[in-house]
């Protein structure tokens, strides 16, 4: 029932193939711990009690309650799936009690970084990849699967404009700005001279023409960043969360963000005033003449 829990997914739910995969390994993983195999796997024997046994040991063996409580997710959708199905009478995984997750503000790259990357030289046709990759996530805002997963046919240069094709298959349009868009004309132009008259339907390509993958991505922005001096993290997704903090702390509309995201609700977008929030308060501690006295 696992693999078409996942065709489900990726049929009706229209989640991507990174994130059923992500699914799959949860539910494997689960089965790994009752003690069976995929095929010897029984889901009706499943009780709360296991599905809360699995959960502690997760938390003692140290996984963040953030990757704990997916996994929660995961099982409590595949068990949604199977008593809707007629499969089982009741979701074992329903009640389960959720580690409390601290409260974390996002991660941003300084705007003094970005730019330090932006110049990076490039001439041929895989540095100008490379750069345009990380352009691309901190410019638009978009996830490295909506990244990998863009087509030439998506990119309008004259109306500086991406199409992209985010969760559940909703589809967006995103500007973009100038230096972003030189930027893809040039890199489409080397792209040409390097297939050499042949055609593929991905934008962004690997060295042998194919579609990107998600560790290329990471490699990518892993270096770049680190040649641009950022410490700590250096992953796609801190070049989105980059992407709406500058907005922000520019004073873009919490709104407009929020659809250039591709989040269905403002709550989740919210997280980033948190980050403009602290740099107002670190500004009024320095500025007001109060501030610094005793009470």
């Amino acid at each position: 029932m696992i693999a078409q829990f996942g065709q489900y997914l990726l049929a009706e739910k229209r989640y991507s193939p990174q994130t059923v995969k992500a699914y799959k390994t949860d539910l494997l993983q689960f089965v790994d711990f009752l003690g069976y195999t995929p095929d010897e796997f029984a889901p009706c024997e499943v009780t709360h009690v296991l599905v809360r046994e699995w959960v502690v040991s997760l938390v003692k063996s140290g996984l963040a309650p953030c990757s704990v409580n997916r996994k929660i997710a995961t099982l409590n959708s595949y068990f949604k799936y199977l008593k809707r199905a007629g499969v089982i009478n009741k979701n074992p995984a329903a009640k389960v009690v959720h580690p409390k997750q601290p409260k974390r503000l996002p991660s941003f790259v300084s705007y003094e970084a970005t730019e330090r990357f932006a110049h990076s030289s490039a001439d041929d046709f895989l540095s100008l990849r490379n750069l345009l990759i990380v352009e691309l996530l901190y410019t638009s805002g978009i996830r490295s699967a909506e990244l990998m997963g863009l087509k030439l046919e998506d990119v309008d240069c004259q109306c500086l404009t991406l199409r992209v094709l985010g969760k559940g298959k909703k589809e967006r349009i995103i500007p973009i700005i100038p230096s972003t868009n030189s930027l893809l004309k040039c890199y489409i132009s080397k792209r040409e001279d390097f297939l050499n008259g042949l055609s593929a339907p991905y934008l962004i390509l690997t060295a042998k023409g194919e579609q990107i993958y998600p560790k290329l991505v990471e490699r990518v922005v892993k270096e770049m960043l680190k040649n641009a001096g950022v410490k700590g993290k250096r992953n796609p997704h801190i070049l989105r969360h980059t992407f709406a903090t500058h907005l922000l702390n520019n004073g873009a509309d919490l709104l407009s963000i929020k659809e250039m995201l591709g989040h269905t609700s403002v709550g989740t977008t919210q997280i980033y005033m948190h980050n403009t929030l602290e740099k107002v308060k670190t500004s009024y501690m320095k500025a007001h003449p109060r501030a610094n006295k005793n009470s």
